[in-house]
């Protein structure tokens, strides 16, 4: 009788384990993906050549990028909030600081080729600053180079058509390609100009 009394005990602890192990699945897929994020674990691999469309429609490789600190950010045109937050927000630091970020390019990666064809994406990223550049691609081309940079989009059904979650976060690349930080969506302006200050002064 007590064997039979214990043996119940032990099969409702695991009822118990397995509905709360269900749970949290459940909660964790409800989410979606993390898009404020920044890349943990070896983020040395972060990052890596690739080849797409500029927004003037020519192809444009990352090896002219070589031995020059860049910023790459995932979005699209059609982003309500996030994207043209973020694009803003690298233009004003930019332009406060001035001479050393001259030449500093901002790469805008969009996540939605579909939509944002190179002419698009140039008016977009010129109501900016011309530093910013748009990159497109074949749906092939843009996951490679998401996967490179471990960044997560996904297309979101809607009444009129569909929206996309992504990444947000901006890389900041050294001259060498590799990642030195990022900044995040909301990020205090003195902390992200801050961390574009550091990236330009390092050899």
């Amino acid at each position: 009788m007590q064997r039979l009394r214990t043996l119940r005990l032990v099969l409702w602890a695991l009822v118990v384990v397995a509905l709360a192990g269900a749970g949290w699945l459940y909660w964790e897929a409800s989410r979606g993906p993390d898009t404020d994020r920044a890349p943990t674990g070896n983020t040395s691999s972060i990052g890596g050549p690739f080849e797409l469309t500029d927004e003037d429609g020519n192809r444009f490789s990352s090896a002219t990028l070589a031995g020059k600190p860049f910023a790459i950010f995932f979005g699209f045109t059609q982003c309500p909030d996030v994207c043209p937050t973020t694009m803003l927000e690298m233009a004003n630091v930019m332009r406060e600081i001035g001479e050393p970020a001259r030449d500093f390019k901002v790469l805008f990666v969009t996540i939605d080729p579909e939509r944002d064809k190179p002419d698009m994406l140039k008016a977009y990223t010129d109501s900016f600053d011309a530093r910013i550049i748009g990159l497109t691609g074949t749906a092939e081309e843009i996951a490679a180079v998401t996967r490179a940079y471990r960044a997560v989009y996904r297309k979101v059904p809607t009444e009129g058509g569909y929206t996309m979650d992504h990444t947000a976060i901006v890389y900041l690349m050294n001259r060498q390609g590799q990642l030195t930080s990022t900044i995040a969506y909301g990020e205090p302006h003195d902390s992200a100009a801050d961390k574009l200050k550091r990236l330009l002064a390092a050899n």
